[in-house]
């Protein structure tokens, strides 16, 4: 018969039921997450050290960010497209429900991996990853457990490629009879996107986090200067997956605002159409801006030239998303409820943190900001939101 129990939760293949694992365990993640944050700002509290030892400090900031990003924010993102696409186009059940149950579980066991060379010897003195959520080399390459975490990032990169592929194959074949691809809820076209942004960009996670193992464990000197290798070839590749990370990060989101701002006003959203078009703008240009995390490295000015006109680009598709959602509200008929208030919030601290992210995109401005707590509160600024 049917399991019962805690093997149906185990075993489901049911969208409803994963995409509820799926914003369960982002929410304990996030308790986790939020947890290692306290003693960030315990110890920040005051100058100098006082409440942790260093290395506990460096290993808190980087796996609240690793913990936050991979396993609090992405999978939050995933439970509701679990939940809500099927729904919004029609479709009884996901493209690949077996799948759908591996790729969260997948997910689950590379976060526990994840966090688990933090109890390896001595915890509080900080023996887990303690190089920063960029894992920056060289530095990264100090680590003892680096391919306990490489194969920890690797598995996250799977659950995420499976979930998009996932994505995918339903928007593509499983909407209902009429529905065309410009009639889909704009929550559904904002995954549709990640879902490419997703494909294209763990990869590249993938080859950085094996060419640091190899470069530890196989004699290999891609990112060691002493064998003729590059430091800075590691952050271009990284770069290259992380902007495009942030825009996967927000791009649903955008979605789920672009949902609740139509509904709470009592009129369609406002140009419908521009938003795919932004959303779509958005997603192309996060390949090719990557480098404005770079502009202290000494790069040509060219370089930074280029970087920055296309940084500054990528603000007007974002713009184009502020002005529809204020003109969406603009005489309608609103009323206030949670999602609302929150919906509204959401407008106020994105364009802060879109205005503080165009500030950063201004190379010569950017050699001030950069590894100060602006950079801080600007991505802050979007990712609470």
């Amino acid at each position: 018969g049917a399991p019962s129990g805690l093997m149906r939760w185990v075993k489901t293949t049911n969208h409803k039921d994963i995409g509820t694992l799926y914003l369960w365990f982002s929410f304990i993640m996030l308790l986790v997450g939020g947890a290692m944050d306290m003693v960030i700002r315990a110890e920040l509290f005051q100058p100098g050290i006082q409440v942790v030892d260093p290395n506990f400090f460096n290993m808190m900031t980087t796996m609240h960010g690793l913990i936050m990003v991979f396993c609090a924010i992405m999978p939050a993102m995933v439970g509701l497209a679990n939940l809500q696409i099927p729904l919004m186009i029609g479709a009884p059940e996901m493209a690949l429900p077996r799948m759908n149950n591996w790729s969260f579980w997948i997910l689950t066991f590379a976060c526990i991996l994840l966090l688990a060379p933090m109890f390896s010897g001595d915890f509080l003195a900080g023996q887990g990853p303690a190089f920063g959520w960029t894992m920056y080399a060289p530095l990264s390459l100090q680590y003892d457990n680096l391919a306990y975490f490489v194969f920890a990032v690797h598995m996250l990169g799977f659950s995420s490629i499976m979930g998009s592929i996932n994505i995918i194959a339903t928007v593509l074949n499983m909407r209902a009879p009429g529905m065309t691809l410009m009639k889909m809820p704009l929550f559904v076209w904002t995954w549709f996107i990640t879902a490419f942004l997703l494909i294209a960009v763990m990869p590249v996670l993938a080859g950085a986090v094996t060419m640091m193992l190899t470069d530890r464990n196989f004699g290999t000197s891609f990112f060691d200067a002493a064998g003729g290798g590059d430091p800075v070839l590691f952050q271009h590749v990284f770069w290259f997956f992380g902007h495009p990370e942030v825009y996967i990060m927000i791009l649903p989101a955008f979605g789920v605002i672009s949902e609740i701002i139509p509904t709470f006003a009592r009129k369609k959203l406002f140009g419908y159409s521009s938003m795919v078009y932004a959303t779509a703008s958005i997603a192309f240009l996060s390949f090719i801006v990557y480098a404005h995390h770079m502009f202290t490295t000494g790069m040509p000015v060219a370089g930074e030239l280029y970087f920055m006109y296309a940084t500054v680009m990528i603000a007007v598709p974002t713009a184009v998303k502020v002005f529809n959602w204020t003109a969406t509200m603009w005489r309608g008929s609103m009323t206030f409820e949670l999602p609302m208030l929150w919906a509204i919030a959401f407008v106020f601290l994105f364009t802060i943190g879109g205005f503080t992210g165009l500030m950063m995109g201004v190379a010569p401005a950017d050699m001030q900001y950069h590894d100060t707590y602006f950079i801080v509160a600007h991505f802050h600024y979007v990712l609470v939101t």
